[in-house]
């Protein structure tokens, strides 16, 4: 059976761990930063809508999502925009692309300035006749000591699963042996994050969970037919 090595923080490594198991994989979850809540108030006005490229970004914005609830959403994806209806929000609409594409949508719909609560570490979205008005909500802090286990799962040839640029940058980082190892990067960014080097890379076709195990699976059976 093909282990995976799920380096994405909790509560989303918990959701790939249930769909790649579903989809008959081993899983070793072992999350590569811990989301930290950053105090942050939110401007009440000045805005039309609300840009959400992180259900991380939600479940930072804790007692301040009451007061933008009632807001129209966008949402970079189907997860992101599930976390915003659990979380309150009413008027979502779910992209089904990257945050260029969700940021194109919202303009073409009339939006012209966007909220955008987001993480410390986030790539900037530019978009003619926007104005996007960034506030971060959260940190993702780097976990030292996730190094022995992602080792360890190394070891046992795990494929690596990168849910982020920033994730496959730390984890290329510190891989001292990167012709041993294969990747599965959930969009080109994340892949061109990562660099070269590696025994295989596999990327999404779209930057879902689904697609990102779709990217796996063709590594696992690259490597089974020798």
């Amino acid at each position: 059976m093909t282990l995976l090595l799920v380096l994405r923080p909790e509560p989303g490594a918990g959701a790939t761990r249930a769909r790649a198991e579903a989809a008959g994989f081993s899983v070793d979850v072992v999350p590569l930063f811990e989301i930290v809540p950053v105090a942050t108030e939110l401007p009440a006005d000045g805005w039309d809508a609300v840009l959400l490229t992180s259900a991380n970004a939600v479940r930072a914005l804790g007692a301040q999502t009451a007061a933008l609830a009632g807001r129209r959403a966008y949402a970079v994806g189907a997860a992101t925009a599930a976390a915003a209806r659990a979380a309150g929000f009413t008027d979502v609409t779910a992209g089904d692309g990257d945050a260029t594409a969700i940021v194109a949508r919202a303009a073409a719909e009339g939006a012209r300035r966007l909220l955008h609560p987001t993480g410390r570490e986030h790539r900037a979205v530019v978009h003619p006749g926007v104005t996007i008005e960034t506030r971060i909500v959260y940190s993702a802090e780097l976990r030292p000591a996730a190094w022995p286990a992602i080792a360890d799962a190394l070891r046992r040839d795990a494929i690596v699963l990168l849910h982020s640029p920033r994730a496959a940058a730390c984890f290329a980082e510190h891989c001292a042996d990167r012709a041993r190892v294969r990747l599965a990067a959930i969009s080109p960014a994340a892949a061109t994050a990562a660099g070269g080097g590696w025994r295989a890379l596999a990327t999404a076709a779209v930057p879902t969970d689904a697609a990102l195990l779709d990217a796996a699976s063709r590594l696992s059976a690259d490597a089974a037919r020798g």
